[in-house]
C-alpha cells in the first residue's frame, strides 16, 4: 500500500538506505511496496535485488519534483515503464529544466498526482494511466472535495521518508545543508511533514476504512506491476553482446586477429604458445566474452591509429589473447602468468582491462567510444558525507564561526574543551555521516550495454559532457554490466612528450623504438639505474618508499621490478611479508627454514610469500583445497569490489576446516589466512605489476639516454611524486643549465635547447594567461622583442604584469639591470592598469628621464625567484643566515654507519604515519649541500618533540643505520635553519632600491 517511499538517494532529503526500507517494510508486515526516490533511481536495482530476501514484491518509480514541490509520482508497470520514466527524468536532468506540471503520456507507467496538487485544478480530466494519491493527512479534506467523485482514480499515496524522530532530525539537517542556511532559519516549506512514516498495514486499513475502495484501487494498481532483473550467479552479461552483429563472425574475427598477431609477438611460436592460445580461445567463447575482447581491441586500435600511447593492465594482462591483440604489452608466457586469475569456468564476470591513456588523449578516446558504440555511459559513483565535510557543513548550519569549525574538522580536540553547540554538531554528525551527498564519476569506468542504459537507471549529464549512470560499479556488476576502464595517466604523457622533445633537441638520435621493451630489460645501464634507485621522474619507481625497496632488494632486472611493484603495495607491507620477502631474498637458507613446503611449491619465484593477487587463488586452491570458484570468492573479497560478506564468510570457514583436515597446525593456518586478509583492496595481479614495470622501463630508458629531454617532459606534465622544484634540481644535477623565463625564448611550458632549459611562463602564478598568450602570439607574428620599449608598444601590458616579468629577469637579453627596467617601466606606464588597446599608427611619445645606476644582487634575484616561482635557481644553502658547521652529506653515510652524524638537508618530502598503537612518526627525504638525496626517520619519541615547519633547510643529528643495504638516519635532534633576511626589504637598501620596491 506504499507507493511513495524514499531512501537517502533522495539526496539531502531521505534518511536511510534501501535495505533499511526493506527491513522497515518487513517490520510493518508490508508484502509489496514502491521505491520512488526524488528525481533519482540509484537505489532501484539493489532494492529489486534484495527484495526477495525480505519476502517483498518490489515496485519502482520516481517522485518527480521541482525543488521540494511534489508534482507527481511515476510508477513502472514493468521494465518498459521503468525505461520510460528514466528517459523522461534523464532528459530533464540533461537540460537542467523544470518538469512540467502535468506528466507526458506513458504507455507502461502509472502517474499519481498528490491530492493537494489535483485539488488546485479547474479541470480534473485524467488519462487511463493517471491517478490521484491520498495521504493520511489528506483524508480530512477528501470528504469535502469534488475529487471524491473520481472513485476509480483514488489510490493511497502515503509518503515514507522517516522511521522515527531521529530520522526527522537528520532530514532537517540535510535540508539546511542543501539550502545553505542556518537550521533556525530553515523554512517549513523546505521540510517534509513529520508524519511521512510507514505504519503497519492493519493500521493503514483502519485509517482508510471509510474509503475501502481506495485500498482496493491501490492493491489493484500494485498487483499489475511486475519488474524483473536477473541477479542470479548464472546471469548473462548485459554488455554489448556482439561486435560484428553475429556471434559466429565475432569468433572468426577474434581467431583471425590472434593469428595475425602471432608473428609480431612470437616470430617462432612453439607448441606451448599454441596450446595456451587454444585453451584461452575455447574458454573465452564458452564464457561469451568474445565481444568484450573485440571491443577492447577496437579501442586500442583507434588509439594506435591516432598515435596515442597506452598501457593495458588488470587481470586481462594474464591473457595471451590480450597480448596478441595488443591490448596489453605483457607476455604471459615469459612471466608464467596464472591463467586461472585471468579467467575460469566459475568466473561470471569478464577479466579486468584497465587501459591507461595519456591524460591529454583520454578525452578523445572517450569521445570515440561514445560515437563508436550505441548504448554508452560513464559509470557513476557516490560521494558520501565524511567526517570533515559533515563537521564543516553542520558547523555552518549551527552558526559556528570558522575558527571553531576548523577545530572540529582537525579531529584533535578534546571533548571537555568544546562548547554546547560544538557538542551538538558532533552528536548530530553521526546521523548523516556516510550518507550519499552527490553523484560523481567513476575514475575510468565506462559501460557499453546491449540495451539502452535507461532500462537500468536514469543518467545524469555532469560537466564531463557524457551521460553518467546513477548507479555504481558494484550494482552494475550485480546486474551483469561490466565496465571498461579508460584511465588517464600523466606517466604516458611524459613518455610521448619526451620523445617529441628528443626529436626537436636531438633529431639525429630520435630513431629509437620506445616499444622495444625487450631490449630495455637487458640493458645494463638501465638496470644499473634501477639498482641504485636513480629513478626520479620515472613511472612508479621514484617515491622514497620505492627507492628504499629497490636498494634493499638490489633490483637489477625486469622480474625483480615486477615483484617490487607489487611488494610495495600496502597489503604485503601490512602483513609483514614485505620484510619477510626481503629477508628470504637476501638469505636463501631462511627460505628453506621458514617457508611452508606447499607454499614454496606454489610460489617458488617469491620464496613462498604471497605477493600477487592471484597468489590468493593459488593458495586457496592448492594449499586449502578450495575449488576455483570458491578461491575466486576469496580473490574478489580481497579486491574491495565484493558484495556478499555472507558468501565470503562461508568460504573463509571452509578454508579453515579444509586446512585442519589436511593436518596443518592452527598457527600455520591463521598465519596464512592473515596474509590473505592483509591483501584486502590492495594487492596487484602479477600482470598488472608487469604492465607497470613495462612503463617503468620505458621511462627509465628515456632517463638513461635522454635525461634532460625527459626531465623537461616530466616538468611539462606537472612533475610527479615531488614538487616541480626538485625536477628542476634533478635536471641541473644531470647537467642542464636552468634559465628563468625569457620573453624571447620561453613559452607556457618549459623548452630545451642543447643543455639550456628555459622555464615556462606557467611557473609565474600571478602572470595572467591572456598576457602570456599575447606575448607568444606577438613574438611569432613580428619576431623577437628588441627592448623594453618595443615590448610595451607591442603587448599593451599593465604595469602589474610587466613588473612580474622584469622582476623574474625576463628582459635579461637587454643587458640592463632589472631595477633600472622597473624605473623605466613606471615612467612609461605610470601606476594605472593599462587595458588592451588597438595597435597605434604612430609610436607613442614616452617621458624620458635620467635613471640612476642601479644594481641587483644575486641574493635579491634569488628572493624574487622564491616569491614568483616558488623556488630559487641557486642552492638554497646559499640563503642561510649562518653558514653550515660541516659539509656532511649522503656520500658520508656509509662511513658513519652505526654512528651519529650531524648533517644539513633541504626538505624534499615528508610521509606522516602512525605506529600500530597509534603514535605519530615521520619519514622524510632531504637533499644535502651537494644536491644528493638522503632519507631520515623520526620515531614517535622524537616526532613528539621535533616538528617539520614547512619547506626549508634543517640541521639533523642522528644515527646512520644500514637496513639490507639501504642507509638512512634515525633522527635524535632536528632544528630548522633561518634564511638571511630578505635583502629587498632590509633597512639599508642601496641606490634607492627599497623605495622602488615599495612602489611596486
Amino acid at each position: 500500500m506504499y507507493l511513495n517511499c524514499h531512501t537517502y538517494y533522495s539526496l539531502r532529503f531521505g534518511t536511510f538506505s534501501e535495505i533499511e526500507l526493506l527491513e522497515l517494510a518487513g517490520e510493518n508486515h508490508v508484502t509489496q511496496l514502491a521505491l520512488t526516490d526524488i528525481n533519482n533511481t540509484s537505489a532501484c536495482l539493489n532494492f529489486i535485488r534484495k527484495s526477495e530476501q525480505y519476502g517483498i514484491k518490489p515496485i519502482v518509480g520516481i517522485d518527480f519534483r521541482n525543488g521540494v514541490e511534489q508534482l507527481y509520482v511515476g510508477i513502472a508497470k514493468n521494465n518498459e515503464g521503468y525505461k520510460e520514466l528514466n528517459d523522461f527524468l534523464s532528459r530533464h536532468l540533461y537540460e537542467e529544466r523544470e518538469f512540467p506540471q502535468r506528466a507526458p503520456r506513458m504507455e507502461n507507467a502509472y502517474i499519481i498526482y498528490p491530492f493537494k496538487k489535483a485539488a488546485e485544478w479547474e479541470d480534473c480530466e485524467l488519462s487511463e494511466n493517471e491517478f490521484i494519491g491520498i495521504a493520511i493527512a489528506d483524508l480530512r479534506r477528501l470528504a469535502f472535495s469534488d475529487l471524491l467523485s473520481l472513485r476509480e482514480k483514488l489510490v493511497v499515496l502515503q509518503p515514507v521518508t522517516f522511521r522515527n524522530k531521529r530520522d526527522f532530525n537528520a532530514h532537517r539537517l540535510l535540508r539546511a545543508i542543501d539550502n545553505n542556511t542556518l537550521l533556525s532559519m530553515l523554512p517549513k516549506s523546505e521540510e517534509a511533514g513529520e508524519d511521512e512514516k510507514m505504519f503497519p498495514l492493519q493500521n493503514l486499513a483502519t485509517v482508510f476504512a471509510e474509503y475501502s475502495f481506495i485500498l482496493e484501487n491501490t492493491e489493484r494498481l500494485m498487483n499489475s506491476c511486475h519488474i524483473h532483473f536477473d541477479f542470479s550467479s548464472g546471469r548473462k552479461p548485459q554488455n554489448q553482446q556482439t561486435y560484428t552483429g553475429s556471434k559466429k563472425k565475432d569468433e572468426e574475427l577474434l581467431e583471425k586477429l590472434c593469428r595475425e598477431g602471432l608473428p609480431y609477438r612470437y616470430p617462432e611460436a612453439e607448441k606451448p604458445i599454441w596450446d595456451r592460445l587454444e585453451k584461452e580461445l575455447s574458454l573465452i567463447k564458452k564464457m561469451d566474452f568474445v565481444s568484450y575482447f573485440l571491443i577492447n581491441w577496437d579501442i586500442v586500435s583507434y588509439a594506435r591509429e591516432q598515435g596515442y600511447y597506452y598501457v593495458g593492465r588488470g587481470s586481462g594482462a594474464n591473457s595471451i589473447v590480450a597480448y596478441l591483440l595488443r591490448i596489453t604489452d605483457v607476455d604471459p608466457m615469459e612471466l608464467d602468468l596464472y591463467f586461472e586469475r585471468f579467467i575460469n569456468l566459475y568466473r561470471t564476470n569478464p577479466p579486468d582491462f584497465d587501459i591507461d591513456f595519456s591524460w591529454k588523449d583520454r578525452q578523445d578516446v572517450t569521445q570515440y567510444i561514445f560515437s563508436r558504440f550505441k548504448h554508452v555511459a560513464l559509470l557513476g559513483t557516490y560521494v558520501t558525507f565524511q567526517y570533515r565535510g559533515v563537521m564543516r557543513e553542520l558547523g555552518k548550519v549551527f552558526g559556528l564561526p570558522k575558527e571553531e569549525i576548523d577545530v572540529l574538522c582537525d579531529g584533535k580536540h578534546r571533548a571537555v574543551n568544546l562548547d554546547e553547540v560544538s557538542v551538538l554538531v558532533k552528536k548530530y554528525s553521526k546521523l548523516i555521516q556516510g550518507m550519499p551527498n552527490y553523484v560523481s564519476i567513476h575514475a575510468g569506468g565506462i559501460i557499453i550495454s546491449e540495451r539502452p542504459l535507461h532500462y537500468f537507471a536514469a543518467t545524469n549529464f555532469p560537466p564531463k559532457g557524457f551521460p553518467t549512470t546513477q548507479f555504481d560499479m558494484v550494482i552494475a556488476e550485480d546486474v551483469g554490466l561490466y565496465k571498461f576502464d579508460i584511465l588517464g595517466q600523466r606517466g604516458l604523457a611524459k613518455i610521448k612528450d619526451a620523445i617529441a622533445v628528443v626529436r626537436q633537441n636531438q633529431p639525429d638520435r630520435s630513431g629509437f623504438d620506445i616499444h622495444n621493451v625487450k631490449a630495455f630489460k637487458t640493458d645494463p645501464r638501465i638496470n644499473n639505474l634501477i639498482k641504485h634507485a636513480q629513478c626520479m621522474g620515472c613511472f612508479y619507481v621514484e617515491s622514497p618508499a620505492m627507492r628504499m625497496l629497490l636498494k634493499k632488494l638490489a633490483v637489477d632486472n625486469y622480474l625483480g621490478l615486477v615483484a617490487a611493484s607489487s611488494i610495495i603495495r600496502p597489503g604485503v607491507a601490512k602483513s609483514g611479508m614485505m620484510r619477510e620477502y626481503i629477508l628470504r631474498h637476501q638469505n636463501p637458507k631462511r627460505t628453506k627454514e621458514k617457508a611452508h613446503p606447499v607454499m614454496l611449491k606454489i610460489m617458488p619465484d617469491t620464496y613462498g610469500v604471497m605477493v600477487y593477487q592471484e597468489d590468493v587463488i593459488k593458495v586457496a586452491h592448492y594449499f586449502a583445497g578450495l575449488n576455483l570458484g570458491e578461491a575466486d570468492v576469496l580473490r574478489r573479497g580481497m579486491s574491495g569490489k565484493f558484495r556478499s560478506r555472507e558468501e565470503f564468510q562461508k568460504v573463509k570457514a571452509k578454508f579453515i576446516s579444509n586446512c585442519r583436515e589436511k593436518g596443518y597446525a592452527d598457527a600455520i593456518i591463521f598465519e596464512v589466512w592473515n596474509q590473505i586478509a592483509s591483501f584486502a583492496g590492495y594487492a596487484f595481479a602479477k600482470g598488472h605489476s608487469a604492465s607497470y614495470a613495462v612503463e617503468s622501463y620505458q621511462t627509465l630508458f628515456l632517463k638513461t639516454y635522454f635525461p634532460l629531454e625527459f626531465m623537461v617532459a616530466v616538468l611539462n606534465n606537472g612533475g610527479g611524486f615531488y614538487r616541480s622544484e626538485f625536477y628542476v634540481h634533478e635536471a641541473r644535477m644531470l647537467g642542464a643549465v636552468i634559465h628563468p623565463p625569457c620573453i624571447n625564448k620561453s613559452f607556457v611550458q618549459n623548452i630545451i635547447k642543447g643543455k639550456d632549459i628555459y622555464l615556462g611562463f606557467g611557473y609565474l602564478k600571478d602572470l595572467e594567461d591572456k598576457t602570456v598568450k599575447r606575448i607568444i602570439e606577438e613574438r611569432e607574428r613580428r619576431g623577437s622583442f628588441i627592448s623594453l620599449e618595443d615590448f610595451i608598444e607591442r603587448t599593451a601590458i599593465s604595469i602589474e604584469q610587466l613588473s612580474i616579468l622584469i622582476r623574474i629577469d625576463a628582459f635579461r637579453f637587454s643587458g640592463i639591470d632589472k631595477y633600472e627596467l622597473l624605473w623605466e617601466a613606471h615612467f612609461k606606464l605610470g601606476s594605472t592598469k593599462k587595458e588592451e588597446e588597438p595597435p597605434k599608427l604612430f609610436k607613442p611619445e614616452y617621458r624620458h628621464c635620467d635613471i640612476p645606476a642601479l644594481r641587483t644582487t644575486a641574493l635579491e634575484a634569488s628572493f624574487d625567484q622564491l616569491e614568483l616561482l616558488g623556488f630559487c635557481l641557486r642552492s638554497p644553502f646559499e640563503l642561510l643566515s649562518k653558514e653550515p658547521k660541516n659539509r656532511n652529506g649522503a656520500k658520508d653515510l656509509q662511513r658513519y654507519t652505526n654512528r651519529y652524524i650531524d648533517i644539513y638537508g633541504y626538505l624534499v618530502s615528508i610521509k606522516n604515519t602512525t605506529t600500530h598503537n597509534g603514535k605519530r612518526m615521520n619519514f622524510a627525504t632531504f637533499t644535502d649541500q651537494d644536491g644528493e638525496v638522503f632519507d631520515v626517520v623520526l620515531f614517535p619519541q622524537v616526532a613528539k618533540t621535533y616538528y617539520f615547519w614547512g619547506k626549508g633547510i634543517y640541521r639533523l643529528y642522528g644515527k646512520v643505520v644500514d637496513e639490507f643495504g639501504f642507509l638512512s638516519i634515525e633522527v635524535v635532534k632536528m632544528e630548522k635553519q633561518d634564511y638571511i633576511p630578505d635583502p629587498r626589504y632590509a633597512e639599508e637598501q642601496p641606490n634607492g632600491n627599497k623605495e622602488l620596491l615599495k612602489k611596486i
